[in-house]
């Protein structure tokens, strides 16, 4: 290996074997060395092979900005993620995360903290991942002797999910603001708490990501058929339909879309399930 492009006194642009582009780190990898001098194999630590052009190209404009100590520890991060939650994520979140990680550290330092207006919403929505933001937290302290209040946590759990559903072009913003806002109109409408740890909350909440991601991507589909099933659950369902019909008005008015029979429908039998279950 011989070195194509210097990033940093830590990470060089090289060739594999097969003649693909590859990013190389390890300590003093490329410190004092020029394009086209041998690479050290036995000091790198790590090689980074992205599928995309637009990743690998922007992996290495981020890698010429900060310091190297912040991709490694986002890389930790990732790794302890995937093992965790044993989810594939999108290789953008190598940049995302390295990139807001290194901001948020540098506004810790000058004493800005920013809150985190979903906090609440993403510890109930996406648990797990909010696991993995805690831990995070332990690996940036441990590196940077930086303490982030939980805040970040939830920040840093939302990167994680975005790579999650990164191949479904979703905004996990907005998704996470709709399943709290349906959310919101069910409790008040029937005055309860969700029992959270319940498989029915489950459920619930994971239709309402998979309806808020169709209603932002406009792919709902409307079908006849179902118009006699929703008479037959408007009628044995009558208190959770009408909540339905509170959370079609708010749609309606606020994203200016149409509930189809479909999505009343399962909407409805969702909303029993976890109202009945947590009231019992």
């Amino acid at each position: 290996m011989v070195i194509h492009k210097i990033l940093n006194n830590n990470a060089a642009v090289t060739r594999d074997q097969l003649g693909q582009e590859v990013i190389v780190m390890g300590k003093g990898l490329a410190y004092q060395k020029k394009i086209g001098d041998p690479i050290n194999e036995e000091i790198i630590d790590k090689i980074y092979s992205l599928s995309t052009k637009e990743v690998f190209s922007r992996l290495q404009e981020l890698l010429t900005e900060i310091p190297i100590d912040y991709f490694n520890v986002s890389d930790k991060i990732i790794n302890y993620a995937k093992l965790t939650l044993g989810k594939k994520l999108n290789e953008s979140i190598y940049i995302s995360l390295s990139d807001h990680i290194f901001a948020a550290a540098n506004r810790f330092r000058q004493g800005v903290t920013l809150k985190n207006a979903l906090l609440w919403d993403i510890k109930r929505f996406y648990p797990d991942e909010y696991e993995v933001g805690k831990r995070a937290l332990q690996f940036i302290r441990e590196c940077f002797d930086i303490h982030f209040p939980e805040d970040e946590a939830g920040f840093i759990a939302l990167h994680i999910v975005n790579a999650e559903e990164r191949e479904e072009s979703q905004d996990i913003y907005r998704v996470t603001k709709i399943i709290q806002e349906v959310s919101n109109i069910v409790r008040y409408y029937f005055q309860i708490e969700f029992d959270e740890k319940s498989v029915y909350f489950y459920r619930f909440i994971s239709h309402l990501k998979f309806f808020a991601q169709r209603l932002i991507s406009g792919n709902m589909h409307e079908d006849e058929s179902d118009q006699d099933l929703l008479d037959v659950i408007k009628s044995k369902y009558k208190n959770a339909f009408e909540c339905v019909e509170k959370i079609e008005t708010y749609i309606k008015n606020n994203y200016n879309y149409n509930l189809t029979n479909e999505e009343k429908l399962y909407l409805t039998v969702h909303i029993q399930r976890v109202v009945y279950k947590t009231n019992s």
